[in-house]
């Protein structure tokens, strides 16, 4: 496959948050990308602040859509893919590549390129993301997953995933056993940055919007890897996730929304093989954890956090 046919659309949702989207864009313009054309869609996520005035003044070359309303990031990465995808001819599907990017990840300068020949290099993988690292130096852990089956789900509730990090067993979900340098096959990357291939998308479909801010990343991975694709964890990329300190206080929308979702995942791809008693005791197990981080979030410092 030659490499001057290859196309990337960048797809980054706006908040409320014009300044910090405005300087993830730029990196991508500073990116180090040989032979590939690159789009740039901007969706501007209900913010009513002026943003997406702001962004299109800052970026007149890219494409800027507004919604009227708080789509979620589901929503949102589906309001410009709505826009992507029609317009790909058949003949350049296999080659052309769609970047979710979240407006808080600067983008190192070759990371970017590094993904997409890793995509070329590797025909059978639908998605890849690369090593997410926080302002800590710290890896984010939800660049690497696997799927919150029944076991992965209650190691991770249980506490046991942390106090043995190095378990196999019981790190399933973050798999925080394999070395963080290492590249491998996973169920799941994060949406922070998840480089796709058309084709992937096309047979597995586009985000669920049932999902409004968390999951929808676990989601589509299950169904791409569902349609027969691959997913890949590729550290020889690396981006930097500004976001907030755990030990911050959420909003009660955040923590409602991550519970929401894990119910939700389960409820879609689990529940119909498990049998009606287990699939009780997953929601309140799901709803007593939610509960309780609401209380042990009433306690943490205040701070404001935004929700896309």
């Amino acid at each position: 496959m030659s490499n001057s046919r290859r196309t990337l659309h960048v797809v980054t949702v706006n908040y409320r948050s014009a300044d910090m989207t405005a300087d993830t864009i730029s990196h991508v313009y500073a990116s180090n990308i040989d032979d590939c054309a690159i789009v740039i869609w901007i969706v501007d996520n209900g913010s009513r602040d002026g943003s997406a005035e702001e962004l299109t003044q800052t970026f007149p070359d890219a494409n800027v859509l507004s919604s009227a309303s708080n789509l979620g990031f589901a929503g949102g990465n589906n309001l410009a893919l709505a826009r992507i995808l029609p317009e790909i001819a058949a003949a350049d599907r296999d080659h052309t590549f769609v970047l979710l990017l979240n407006s808080d990840v600067q983008v190192r300068p070759d990371a970017i390129q590094r993904c997409l020949d890793f995509l070329d290099e590797h025909p059978e993988a639908g998605v890849v993301g690369p090593r997410v690292v926080l302002p800590s130096g710290e890896l984010d852990l939800a660049c690497r997953r696997g799927f919150p089956t029944l076991s992965n789900s209650l190691w991770k509730l249980t506490g046991l995933s942390r106090r043995y990090p190095g378990s196999r067993r019981f790190s399933g979900y973050n798999l925080t056993y394999l070395p963080e340098d290492e590249t491998c096959e996973v169920d799941a990357v994060g949406g922070a940055f998840m480089l796709l291939r058309v084709a992937a998308i096309d047979d597995a479909g586009v985000l669920d919007e049932r999902f409004f801010m968390y999951g929808e990343d676990l989601d589509w991975a299950y169904r791409i890897k569902d349609a027969g694709w691959s997913v890949f964890y590729f550290p020889e990329a690396s981006v930097l996730h500004l976001k907030s300190a755990s030990a911050r206080r959420q909003s009660r929308r955040m923590i409602y929304e991550f519970y929401r979702s894990m119910w939700l995942f389960h409820a879609k791809h689990y529940a119909p093989q498990t049998i009606l008693v287990v699939n009780w005791l997953v929601m309140i197990a799901i709803v007593a954890r939610g509960i309780f981080a609401l209380v042990v979030n009433s306690f943490r410092a205040t701070e404001s956090k935004r929700f896309t």
